[in-house]
């Protein structure tokens, strides 16, 4: 499994579904209708992917040591 944060590419709002889409080994499209579908369910979804979006580190730039 790889590690949990955001990639640069392949966003389209702050990059969580994607970095959980990499984590867990799907595809980001598959992600996003599982929390677009858990949206209709009652719970504190939006506050997560708030949460996780500005929790989560941004992916580092191929070539950067640091």
């Amino acid at each position: 499994m790889a590690a949990l944060a955001r990639p640069r590419d392949g966003r389209m709002i702050g990059g969580v579904c994607a970095a959980l889409a990499r984590r867990f080994g799907t595809s980001a499209t598959t992600m996003r209708v599982i929390f677009l579908v858990s949206c209709l369910l009652p719970g504190p979804q939006f506050l997560v992917y708030l949460a996780l979006w500005l929790f989560l580190p941004t992916e580092k730039p191929a070539g950067t040591a640091w």
